[in-house]
């Protein structure tokens, strides 16, 4: 087989909004960051997610079969996707600072009220293993629009919420997916940004 002739760079190209995944396992509440939401069929009402396997939401989803999606708004603070994207809710109780903010959905599962424009619920029909991700088919069961707000994007987020570095020019590489800055020379062939999970094709040199 013929070695790719592949730019890593296009796939940055395609459009993404973000949203907040959510689930419930038990009496634990959890929730992530995530950028795949699809709609793939409008009888019965089914989406796709895409979920990193190194995310604790994961692995909750894989046993409860149930999620909520909470599809951000362009006023979301910087602060939230840090919240919900950049640590771990093995350590972190993911909620704990949004109580005021929630509700919880028919299948008992909390979703965002604020800085959000929809939401909707599902149950798991199939799963589909992507390597580093697993794909989640899904059929709707519950949704509402919240509010009017526009949806924020990737492009979005870039260039209006995350914040700009004016610190001192280091050598390293950067993440374009989440920001987080690795220091040195090389990144290694093998290394997995510990934010948002992501290899070494989200990083470019700073």
């Amino acid at each position: 087989m013929s070695e790719k002739n592949l730019d890593k760079a296009v796939l940055f190209k395609l459009s993404y909004g973000l949203f907040v995944l959510s689930t419930r396992d038990g009496k634990k509440d959890n929730g992530c960051i995530i950028n795949t939401v699809t709609q793939i069929s409008g009888k019965p009402e089914t989406i796709m997610i895409a979920v990193n396997k190194d995310n604790y939401t994961h692995d909750l989803i894989m046993s409860s079969e149930i999620f909520n999606v909470s599809v951000l708004t362009e006023d979301t603070p910087f602060e939230l996707f840090q919240h919900f994207g950049f640590q771990s809710g093995r350590t972190v109780d993911k909620f704990s600072k949004y109580e005021a903010d929630c509700s919880r959905s028919g299948n008992g599962v909390l979703y965002l009220k604020k800085y959000t424009n929809a939401y909707m619920s599902a149950k798991v029909i199939k799963t589909m293993d992507c390597g580093t991700h697993t794909m989640f088919y899904a059929e709707v069961v519950e949704g509402a629009v919240l509010s009017e707000g526009n949806s924020v994007t990737y492009a979005y987020y870039f260039d209006n919420i995350k914040p700009k570095k004016t610190a001192e020019k280091k050598k390293g590489f950067v993440c374009e997916i989440c920001g987080y800055v690795y220091e040195g020379e090389e990144l290694p062939a093998d290394f997995t940004c510990p934010w948002c999970k992501h290899g070494p094709e989200a990083f470019r040199p700073l």
